[in-house]
């Protein structure tokens, strides 16, 4: 069904383009099992592969320290729509079985440090063996090769590794991070990327491939208009700016202001223009875009007087008006209870054991479809008996004295 503009309607069925896909997600807590996430978002079955007894790390490691139904909700914001078995990766005969279901695969994605997989078989190379068409994703912390290839791949070290956090805040402060776990999130959209495009290829030729990147790749590429610019002129530096400058890079009147009820933010503008509007002379009278950098500190200085005078709305009315690239500065709370805000249906609700739990939905609308799904995160081996009876072991089923499919795996660590 289409609306009147010939847009898809909600009710028309969806068809994901990724359905029909099986994913082993072997990773861990946030980037790996988010670009899993992704995929199972876009259709693909996602089979998480996690260690008995404890499963995934992102199970406890809890996001401001808030848990529903046994795990995080961080967790679950991370493998909505998934199933889960347990294998331990050190016992032959859960090393075995996975294999067998590696030959059934379509991806695999896998987030270990540099040379686990290789030590228990499970690296590409010894993978494509198995299943030559296989797409296999490696996710590190700072690639396979170099010095810092045995360093944890955490995202604040990576994000300080990369120098960003020397890009945020005043001359004034310290170095000021992202307050988001940004190189893993970013990561996790190149893995997706990465693996959808193998599997186009794949689909062409036949041939499966390896996808590679890592934390620090993920920085640098956010990075790329700044190191473009420093690699081709060695004067460039870092210098941050006085207290309401929003970027090292960019003039005034870039930045954030007060109000007296809030802030507000502005983007690239004519310093006149703003001076006109806000009947700030001394701006008005700045005709030469050059003294937006040399008397920055005295621009921003200027407008946060001017800001400190009205509320919010009062400046945005005006700015608006004008055309002037701006917005108010919104809390958390505020931001909920926006109408904009509802007007993009950001969330979805899914459920758990008779608990509904409200996450967010994926980002892509396809076909004119929001993609959403019900089902909340697995529990930990949720689907071991399921995923058995449908993909019996070989192995299992012709061994005297088998023990019945669905039997849970050995208790000890995994790799």
């Amino acid at each position: 069904m289409t609306d009147d503009n010939g847009a898809p309607t909600e009710s028309a069925p969806m068809d994901r383009p990724l359905e029909g896909i099986l994913v082993l997600d072997f990773s861990q807590f946030l980037a790996g099992p988010v670009a899993a996430m992704r995929l199972a978002d876009l259709g693909a079955r996602v089979i998480k592969v996690e260690r008995p007894g404890t499963g995934d790390i992102g199970r406890t490691l809890a996001f401001a320290g808030r848990e529903f139904d046994g795990d995080t909700v961080s967790f679950h914001a991370m493998n909505r729509n998934k199933e889960s078995i347990t294998a331990d990766l050190k016992v032959a005969d859960d090393l075995a079985y996975v294999k067998e279901l590696v030959e059934r695969a379509d991806v695999i994605i896998q987030n270990f440090r540099p040379g686990v997989m290789e030590r228990i078989g499970l690296d590409f190379e010894s993978v494509r063996a198995i299943n030559p068409g296989i797409v296999y994703a490696s996710a590190t912390g700072y690639g396979e090769e170099g010095p810092w290839k045995d360093r944890p791949g955490q995202d604040l070290l990576a994000q300080s590794m990369s120098g960003i956090p020397w890009l945020n805040g005043s001359k004034t402060d310290g170095p000021v991070p992202v307050g988001l776990s940004i190189a893993d999130h970013l990561m996790s959209c190149h893995i997706a990327q990465g693996v959808t495009a193998l599997l186009v290829r794949k689909f062409r030729t036949g041939k499966g491939g390896l996808v590679q990147t890592s934390l620090l790749e993920a920085m640098l590429d956010l990075q790329f208009e700044l190191l473009s610019t420093k690699l081709n002129d060695d004067t460039i530096t870092v210098q941050r700016h006085g207290e309401h400058s929003a970027h090292a890079f960019l003039a005034a009147p870039y930045g954030t202001y007060p109000t007296t009820d809030g802030y507000i933010a502005m983007a690239m503008n004519a310093l006149p223009k703003i001076g006109d509007l806000l009947s700030i002379a001394e701006l008005s009278e700045m005709h030469d875009p050059q003294l937006a950098w040399d008397r920055q500190e005295y621009v921003e200085d200027l407008l946060a007087a001017r800001f400190a005078t009205g509320t919010t709305q009062q400046w945005l009315d005006i700015l608006d008006a004008g055309d002037v690239w701006c917005a108010p500065v919104l809390t958390l709370d505020e931001l909920l209870a926006s109408g904009g805000f509802e007007a993009i249906r950001m969330t979805q609700p899914v459920t758990r054991g008779g608990n509904e739990l409200l996450t967010t939905r994926s980002p892509i609308r396809v076909d004119g479809h929001i993609l959403t799904s019900t089902k909340a995160a697995p529990t930990l081996g949720e689907d071991n008996a399921r995923v058995r009876a449908e993909f019996p072991s070989r192995a299992a089923a012709t061994a005297p004295g088998a023990a019945p499919a669905g039997a849970p795996a050995a208790q000890e660590a995994s790799a």
